[in-house]
Protein backbone atom coordinates (compact mmCIF):
# COMPACT_ATOMS: atom_id res chain seq x y z
CA UNK A 1 0.00 0.00 0.00
CA UNK A 2 0.94 3.70 -0.67
CA UNK A 3 1.42 6.16 1.94
CA UNK A 4 -1.37 6.81 4.71
CA UNK A 5 -2.48 10.13 6.50
CA UNK A 6 -3.47 8.97 9.95
CA UNK A 7 -5.89 11.63 11.76
CA UNK A 8 -7.60 11.73 14.70
CA UNK A 9 -10.47 14.43 14.28
CA UNK A 10 -13.96 13.18 14.25
CA UNK A 11 -15.29 15.96 12.53
CA UNK A 12 -12.48 16.50 10.23
CA UNK A 13 -12.92 12.49 8.73
CA UNK A 14 -16.48 12.82 8.82
CA UNK A 15 -16.38 15.50 6.61
CA UNK A 16 -13.62 13.55 4.40
CA UNK A 17 -15.51 10.50 4.38
CA UNK A 18 -18.56 12.31 2.91
CA UNK A 19 -16.90 13.44 -0.02
CA UNK A 20 -16.15 10.06 -0.50
CA UNK A 21 -12.49 9.73 0.59
CA UNK A 22 -12.89 6.08 2.27
CA UNK A 23 -11.47 5.11 5.61
CA UNK A 24 -9.50 2.00 5.30
CA UNK A 25 -9.30 1.09 9.17
CA UNK A 26 -8.86 2.67 12.53
CA UNK A 27 -5.20 2.53 14.60
CA UNK A 28 -5.15 2.38 18.16
CA UNK A 29 -2.22 3.90 19.98
CA UNK A 30 -0.76 3.10 23.56
CA UNK A 31 -3.30 5.02 25.13
CA UNK A 32 -6.42 3.94 23.32
CA UNK A 33 -7.08 6.87 20.85
CA UNK A 34 -8.46 5.88 17.61
CA UNK A 35 -6.87 7.42 14.25
CA UNK A 36 -8.29 6.75 10.94
CA UNK A 37 -6.29 5.83 8.29
CA UNK A 38 -7.17 7.55 4.81
CA UNK A 39 -4.97 6.54 1.53
CA UNK A 40 -2.69 10.12 1.27
CA UNK A 41 -3.56 12.06 -2.26
CA UNK A 42 -3.38 15.55 -3.42
CA UNK A 43 -6.97 15.19 -3.18
CA UNK A 44 -7.28 14.52 0.20
CA UNK A 45 -4.57 17.23 1.01
CA UNK A 46 -6.68 19.88 -0.09
CA UNK A 47 -9.61 18.80 1.24
CA UNK A 48 -8.41 18.80 4.27
CA UNK A 49 -6.76 22.56 3.81
CA UNK A 50 -10.03 23.09 2.66
CA UNK A 51 -12.00 21.63 6.18
CA UNK A 52 -9.06 23.90 8.08
CA UNK A 53 -9.57 27.17 6.06
CA UNK A 54 -13.72 26.74 6.32
CA UNK A 55 -14.07 26.68 2.89
CA UNK A 56 -14.94 22.97 2.06
CA UNK A 57 -18.59 22.24 1.56
CA UNK A 58 -20.06 19.01 2.33
CA UNK A 59 -24.19 18.04 2.48
CA UNK A 60 -25.23 18.15 5.65
CA UNK A 61 -27.01 14.76 5.37
CA UNK A 62 -24.41 13.02 4.65
CA UNK A 63 -21.57 14.09 6.94
CA UNK A 64 -24.31 13.23 9.95
CA UNK A 65 -24.54 10.15 8.41
CA UNK A 66 -20.83 9.79 7.76
CA UNK A 67 -20.49 10.78 11.36
CA UNK A 68 -22.57 8.19 12.95
CA UNK A 69 -20.91 5.82 10.86
CA UNK A 70 -17.14 6.29 12.14
CA UNK A 71 -19.03 7.00 16.09
CA UNK A 72 -20.04 3.39 15.62
CA UNK A 73 -16.93 2.15 13.88
CA UNK A 74 -14.71 3.80 16.33
CA UNK A 75 -16.48 2.54 19.28
CA UNK A 76 -16.73 -1.04 17.70
CA UNK A 77 -13.37 -1.88 17.48
CA UNK A 78 -12.41 -1.29 21.36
Amino acid sequence: MGAETKLRDLGLCAALASLGFEVLEIERDAGGQGYFIFIKTAELEQAISAYWSNTLEVKARTYSDALKMLKSRLYSER
